[in-house]
Parts: C-alpha cells; structure tokens; sequence
C-alpha cells in the first residue's frame, strides 16, 4: 500500500477498560422487542449482551424496523466512542517532581521557551516539556482542550498524554519517541558530507508525514474542531529510528499555554497585539511576517513555517544564517526563501543545482520543482495567498507518489530501513 498521507491516517481511539463492551459483529445485532432496540451507555458495571437473534425473515418483512434500529444503533456507538477517549491525565506536580528527580536530571533538551527532561512516569518513558504560560486558563477551559488532545491520534503526531501546572508553568507530558530531529538528521556539523536522508524517496516520505499531520492539527478530521501549532521548524521534527518516519512534536501546546487566542475579531483581521499582554515567540527563520507584526497566531503562519522546513528539506541548508562579508566587514543574510525563488526563475536547470547535492542528482527534476513551487507559495508575505494545509497535503500526497513511480521505473528500492546513530 502507497504511503499517501492524509488526514484518513487517523486511528479512532480505543477504550484500555477491559471491563467496557466489545463491539463484534455478533454484539450489533438487535435484541427482541422485549428489550430497548438502542444500545445502552456503557459503565463499569454494565456490559452488551445479546438474548436472542432475530431472523433474516424478520428483517425482510419489516425493513422499516431494521432502519430505524440502525440508524438508532450507528448513533449509539458514535456516543460510546466519544465516551470513551484514552483518559487524558492532570498530573499531581509532585509526580513531575518525582519523575524529574526535583528538576535535577539532565536536561533532554533546552531553549529560552522549554525545557525538557527525559523521565519514566508512572511506569511510562515520557518526555516532560516545562513552559510557561502565556495566558491564565480555567481549569474546566483546560480539561476540555485536554480531553480533545488527547483523543486525537495520527500516526504522524507525538501524543500527548496529561499535562500538570504549577505557579505561572505548565508542564507537558508527551510520549517518547526513539529517533532524532530532523535537522540533525539532515546536517551532521561532525560529518557534513552524511545525512541520514541521502535518497529522494526518504526526503519525500518526511515531507508527506509533516503535511498529513500538520493538515490533522488544522482540521481535526472526527473532532469537529481545528488547532494551531505555532512550532512547526525542523527540530520540532522527530525523525523515528529505522521507519524514517516524521513525527510532529508539541501538538497542543500553543492551545494549553495560552499562546494563541480566540477571539473572533482579531481572527478576521489583522492587527497588532499588545506587546505587553503577549509575548511574541517564534523562532527565526520561521516566524511569518504578519506574526512579526501582530504578534497573532494563525494557521497560515503554520503554513509559512511549514514552506520553510520542505524548503530546507530539499536543499539541505539551514533556514536562514549570516555570512560574515570580507570586504565591507559586515554580515550578509543569507535566506533558503531567497536561494529558493532564484532557483525557481531559473527554472529545471536552476532547481537541480539548488536540491541538496548529496542527493548526487538521483531524484526526478520535475517532481523537484514542483515541490519548490509549492513550498514558495506557502511562504508568500500575503497570508491570504497562502494554500490552506489540505490542499498542501493533497499536492505532497500526490507529488510524493510520482516518485515513487520514478523509483520504481529505475528500479530503486523504496523501503530501506536506516541506522540514525552518529557516525
């Protein structure tokens, strides 16, 4: 099966109560009419069971029976399904304490935003990201974005379990995943001839992973609601060891830390926020021009920090750095964006000089450039020029199974399992 990503990668959670009902096909099929033809709620001390079967015959003679059962049926086990999310957790802080050894473990990862431990909790290896809050939040107000979280599941998200507060610090329990960021997969500063990702099909699967999922967060499909990351960049990028496989970090976070707000107006338009209610963080690079401006929050700037990442995903180069100038004694600013679109007006010639030349020109130049194309219309300065991430996923999906179709043509193998330890 093609790995074509979409947000049909979501897997519905399932209920860990051994105790709750067990939905096989024998244990949809209607009771007598003796009993209620509708499925009752599920508790711990209540199960389905079936006293009798009806016949195909009675089916048959009353048709109009069997569709309201059904229809009353599908509605019951979608409110068994919604009732039954893997139970988010607010942690007790002294757990956090405990797991963290009181903050004294090694930090797994630092920044001036988050820092991070490494730690088993309540018997689970986790990642603990300490951040602070932006906004106060309402418990009830937490719990509900909590629950909806943490029902969401795909395949190219790092989950998040529960969260725990404490003073102005929200601490953010996530599960483990054993791989590296995308940037040191891409550039080893020991080694900057290797990279792990040296075959266009891997580089593809990356950006095939990161749009399904970052297309999910926007859209939610199941949930009926819509997010914000607001740290799309290459090291929130996990890459898993041996599947290659993307894997998207901090989803939710934005929402828990009081990072993006809800208010309608500002929604609609844009203006600037007060700098001395919000912060503005982001990192460089990244961050849209009209978040620089604002300070607001949307998901086109997903889409822009999205346009970068596949930008340097191609070409191998960091997102945006200074070159010292020898001869005025200056820095020059060097941008992927720019190199980008100077490539992208020369055209085929111009795009396959620009890809990562590690690459060593095995990849399918007109695939190449459209994804170019495609990354440049996501980091346009007008938001309003910018695709919504369905489509972007849609145009990824499709881009990602021509080339596959290359690879197949010459024989290249498509499902190679590779070691990310250093070298």
């Amino acid at each position: 099966m093609c790995r074509s990503k979409k947000s049909t990668d979501v897997i519905r959670p399932r209920s860990s109560n051994s105790k709750g009902p067990s939905f096989s096909p024998s244990s949809r099929k209607p009771k007598t009419s003796k009993s209620s033809s509708s499925l009752s709620q599920p508790s711990s001390s209540t199960s389905i069971t079936n006293n009798s079967v009806l016949s195909s015959g009675y089916f048959d003679n009353n048709s109009s029976y069997y569709n309201s059962f059904s229809t009353q049926a599908s509605k019951n086990l979608s409110s068994i399904r919604d009732s039954l999310p893997e139970n988010p957790h607010i942690y007790d802080f002294s757990d956090i304490c405990s797991a963290t050894n009181n903050f004294r473990l090694n930090r797994f990862s630092s920044s001036s935003a988050s820092s991070s431990w490494l730690c088993n909790l309540q018997g689970k290896q986790v990642v603990i990201f300490q951040r602070k809050m932006r906004r106060p939040i309402e418990l009830a107000d937490l719990i509900h974005k909590l629950s909806v979280i943490c029902r969401s599941h795909h395949s190219s998200l790092i989950k998040l379990l529960g969260v725990s507060l404490s003073g102005n610090y929200v601490y953010l329990v996530y599960e483990y995943v054993h791989g590296v960021n995308l940037r040191d997969c891409l550039r080893n500063p020991k080694n900057p001839s290797f990279t792990v990702l040296s075959s266009w099909i891997s580089r593809m699967q990356i950006a095939a992973d990161i749009a399904s999922g970052l297309d999910y967060i926007h859209h939610c499909s199941g949930l009926e609601t819509s997010f914000t990351h607001n740290h799309i960049k290459i090291t929130s990028i996990i890459v898993a060891e041996g599947s290659l496989m993307a894997k998207i970090c901090h989803f939710g976070t934005a929402e828990l830390c009081g990072e993006v707000t809800k208010d309608e107006e500002s929604s609609k338009t844009l203006r600037r926020s007060k700098s001395k209610v919000m912060k503005i963080e982001g990192t460089r690079g990244y961050m849209a021009p009209e978040l620089q401006f604002t300070g607001l929050v949307t998901q086109k700037c997903d889409v822009y920090a999205f346009g970068v990442v596949i930008l340097e995903l191609l070409s191998g180069k960091e997102a945006l750095k200074f070159l010292v100038d020898e001869e005025s004694g200056g820095y020059q600013r060097v941008s992927v964006i720019d190199t980008a679109r100077e490539a992208a007006a020369g055209g085929s010639a111009g795009v396959r000089t620009w890809i990562d030349r590690r690459l060593k020109d095995s990849f399918p130049v007109d695939v190449a450039e459209k994804m170019v194309l495609v990354a440049l219309e996501c980091v346009e300065e007008d938001p309003k020029k910018r695709p919504d991430m369905d489509k972007v996923a849609g145009q990824v999906s499709k881009l990602y199974l021509e080339s596959k179709n290359w690879a197949d043509n010459i024989g290249l193998p498509t499902d190679i399992s590779v070691s990310i330890a250093p070298r």
